[in-house]
This record gives structure tokens, sequence and C-alpha cells, in this order.
């Protein structure tokens, strides 16, 4: 397959059918679980079922896990698209920054030191989003500290702080008393059970927000493709562009990790794949990322609830696992795709 731009229709194509896609995946996920409630039965519950168990699990506990899927998958797939286009290095991701160590640590911290019994539910996401803005802020202050944007120092210094971070918290996990212990384990696995619905909607909010933002830079990241000095070349205005797209992507993914918990290769193995599929293009690029990281997560968080049903795997064991065996299938591929 060629890596050339997609013309406007095969855009709107591949576009149209990630659509389709994701409209499937959030039926089957409404469908499937510990009880199978069949889509030919799913129009009466929803109108005149109302009060009853089927209507209870479709509308207060699996279509809120579809939004927030929707949401933070999207997120994070939007993000790595961002940043894999902005370093040109199809290995990054929004965690290689460390910013989902940040959120580890914040979350970790809150535990350990019982401060959701005195803030509420909302601690644990607010806790992460410090977490992650704290990291974001340092590394970003180290990487301009001479009035440069060094994209080799950033990346060694997030990975830095990553490993940080994941031993500052494993250090925590060794003092922590045995349910303390369980509540960090738990939330790092990743899960998308979050019965908070303001927490939801600003999830939704921001991600949807985020991803026309991110239609601003389609044009930028196209010309950064060809090397810093060809994107001056073009009248890009390279460090703000980066300062931005830096920004934009952290606040995604730092807010995803907050609420989420930690859900690996959704914004490594998507962009990837998309590049491959939909070209390197940012314009088809950004928002097929979104579509196809949407429904990605939201069949791993299907497949998490139903493998050992009535059991429940972490959604990040099971992202972990697909997408770690389709980015060995990609990188298998004769292909270069940046």
């Amino acid at each position: 397959m060629s890596n050339a731009p997609l013309r406007p229709g095969n855009r709107l194509a591949v576009f149209a059918i990630l659509l389709m896609l994701l409209l499937g995946v959030m039926v089957l996920a409404l469908c499937t679980g510990s009880t199978m409630i069949p889509f030919g039965d799913m129009w009466t519950i929803l109108t005149d079922g109302k009060g009853s168990t089927e209507y209870t699990i479709l509308m207060r506990i699996r279509l809120p896990r579809i939004i927030l899927g929707l949401a933070v998958g999207g997120s994070l797939s939007l993000a790595g698209a961002l940043l894999q286009g902005m370093f040109r290095n199809p290995l990054v991701e929004p965690y290689t920054l460390g910013i989902s160590g940040g959120a580890s640590l914040g979350v970790a911290l809150n535990i350990l030191f019982n401060w959701h019994a005195f803030i509420g539910p909302i601690a644990y996401p607010a806790s992460g989003f410090i977490g992650a803005l704290a990291v974001m802020f340092f590394v970003y202050g180290l990487s301009v500290k001479r009035q440069s944007l060094g994209l080799r120092d950033m990346l060694l210094i997030g990975v830095m702080v990553s490993f940080i971070a994941s031993s500052v918290v494993m250090l925590l996990m060794s003092i922590s008393k045995s349910e303390d212990l369980h509540g960090i384990i738990f939330w790092i696995m990743g899960s998308l059970d979050e019965p908070d619905l303001t927490l939801i909607t600003i999830a939704v909010i921001v991600s949807l927000g985020g991803l026309l933002i991110s239609h601003l830079f389609c044009l930028p990241l196209n010309a950064m493709s060809l090397g810093e000095e060809g994107a001056r070349h073009l009248g890009v205005r390279v460090t703000k562009i980066r300062r931005w797209l830096f920004l934009l992507a952290s606040l995604l993914t730092g807010l995803s990790v907050s609420v989420a918990g930690i859900i690996g290769f959704a914004g490594l193995v998507v962009p990837h794949f998309m590049r491959m599929v939909a070209g390197p293009d940012h314009r088809g690029l950004l928002a097929g990322s979104f579509l196809a990281g949407a429904a990605f997560l939201i069949l791993c968080d299907t497949l998490a609830r139903t493998i050992i049903s009535p059991l429940e795997l972490p959604v990040g064991v099971v992202t972990g696992i697909i997408g770690g065996s389709v980015f060995v299938y990609a990188l298998t591929r004769k292909r270069t795709v940046l």
C-alpha cells in the first residue's frame, strides 16, 4: 500500500468506514456482558423498560463506559498521532514523555495519604491530573531552558522522569497497607468503570475539543514531516507549533490517565496503524486516529468484561496484549510509515 496522501474522496471513505466500525463496536458493547441483551430487544427496553434490570444495565453501567471509552481512546490515539508527527518517530507515544508516570505518582500519593476521604471520589482523577500536569511542565521547562525546544532532549528527559516516577510509585507500594496496595495496582492497570457522570462529561468535551483544535495544526504537521529546515522554508513557526502541540497532547493524555488510569498502547499502535492505512496526511490521520482509538478501546473493554465473566479484567491488560501483538505485526511489514 502506498504512503502517498489520500485524495479527499478517499479520506472521506476511510472516515465513513471508521465511523461505521465505531458504531458497530458500540452496539456490540451494549449487547455484550455477563447479561446478554439481544439487539432486537434494545429499543423496547429503552422506550418501555424504564426501571427494569436491563434498562439499568444499559443506561447506568454499559453506556457510561462506552462514552468514556470513546473519549479516552480517542484522546490517547489523537495525542499519539500528534506526538509521532511532531517527533517524526513512530515509536513515540503519550506515555513516553512521563505523563503517565506523573499521574500514577499523584494517585499513589492520594491513596497512601487517604486524601479521597476528605475530598471525595474526585480526588482520584484530580490527583492524577495534577501529577500529569506537574510532569508535563517539568519536562517542558527543562527542554526549553535555553530558549530552544530540543526534541531529543525532551524525549530523554521524559523517559527518565517516567522511570523515576515509576520507581517512587513502587517505593510507595512497598510501604503501603494491603488495601491501599490493591487500590494502587488496580488503578495502574486501567479501568473504564467511572460512575461520576460529571467526569465523563468533562472527558468527552475535552476530547472532542482537542480533536477540533488539532485540525488547526494539520498543515504545519505535514510541513514538519519534511524536517525542521524544510518546514521553516515553508513559513512554519516550528518552535511555536511544537509548544502548542506538546501542550495539547499532554492535556489530552493527562486527562485520560487521570480518569481511566494507565491504558497502554492505544496511543502507540492506533496512530501507527492508521498511518499505514490512511497515509501520512494529518488532514485524515488525526480524525482517523481518534475514531480508530475510540473503537479499539471500547472493543478491548468489552473483551475485558466478558473473557472471564462475571469477573472483569483490567482493560490495560487487554490493550497491552492486543496492541503489542498488532504492533509487532506492523513492524514486521517492510514498509516505511513516516
